[in-house]
């Protein structure tokens, strides 16, 4: 059977496009005939998981290029863009993912002052997990890669609005980067550019595994999840799919859950 591809011709830029949600999307992407320009940091172990994804959108039918640089890295960002460009003929991007999760997971305080949070850390976080979502979109507009059409989508968590132990610097990364997507809503809607984030609630990814007490996450919100499930990246791929659609584009601004309702349940 063959798969709708209502978005041949088209190309996608996927920051964090070897593991959980964005080798999802792009894969989801690709299926329905986007060509992605991928985004990863990985070293020689990991690395074979960009390369599958690769590998996948490929054998698809869509066009890929990969990029194994720190995303939050001003020179590897304007060298990506120069080759998004060269890649699309100019034409803006349907959609931009960023997937960026990179940052230090320490108390805030602790009696031990080596384990606590430090000041570098703390910007480290916040810069690659929220602030380098701004300075993306600033660059490819700059281009003209983002245009009437274009679809902005960035990964937050319920760390946005609630507390865990030694969560403090994702969760203030999370706070800070609903709050960028608000003001980019703001100001690309002239251009008919629309942003959103995308809250998926507790899904077991590589970035997950690193909170501490991971597995009774997995277990608690699978209890209270009306699904009896725990979220899957494939579930938010689908619906970035959905709405990259052109009969989307007046959802901009939001914060869209995608967790079969778990956000809504004691």
């Amino acid at each position: 059977m063959q798969t709708w591809r209502p978005f041949e011709g088209e190309w996608g830029v996927v920051l964090g496009a070897s593991s959980g949600f964005g080798a999802a999307t792009a894969r989801a992407l690709g299926r329905h005939g986007m060509s992605i320009v991928g985004v990863h940091l990985d070293r020689k172990a990991t690395l074979p998981l960009a390369l599958a994804v690769e590998a996948d959108v490929k054998a698809a039918g869509a066009q890929t290029q990969f990029f194994n640089v720190n995303a939050a890295d001003p020179d590897k960002r304007s060298q990506v863009c120069d080759r998004v460009r060269e890649l699309t003929g100019g034409k803006p991007v349907r959609v931009l993912l960023h997937s960026l999760a990179f940052g230090t997971l320490r108390p805030f305080v602790s009696d031990d002052r080596a384990q606590q949070t430090t000041r570098l850390q703390l910007e480290m976080t916040l810069d690659v997990m929220a602030h380098s979502l701004v300075y993306w979109v600033q660059e490819l507009h700059g281009r003209g890669l983002l245009g009437e059409g274009s679809r902005v989508f960035a990964m937050t968590s319920s760390g946005g609005t609630r507390v865990m132990p030694a969560y403090g610097e994702v969760s203030a990364a999370k706070a800070a980067l609903e709050s960028h997507v608000r003001q980019l809503a703001l100001e690309m809607c002239a251009a008919r550019i629309t942003v959103n984030a995308i809250r998926a609630r507790v899904t077991d990814t590589p970035a997950s595994r690193k909170i501490p007490a991971a597995e009774l996450l997995f277990q608690e919100a699978a209890r209270r999840n009306p699904g009896c499930r725990l979220t899957v990246p494939d579930d938010v791929a689908g619906a970035i799919v959905a709405l990259s659609l052109p009969g989307a584009g007046w959802i901009s601004g939001n914060v869209i859950g995608v967790d079969g309702g778990e956000d809504v349940t004691a």
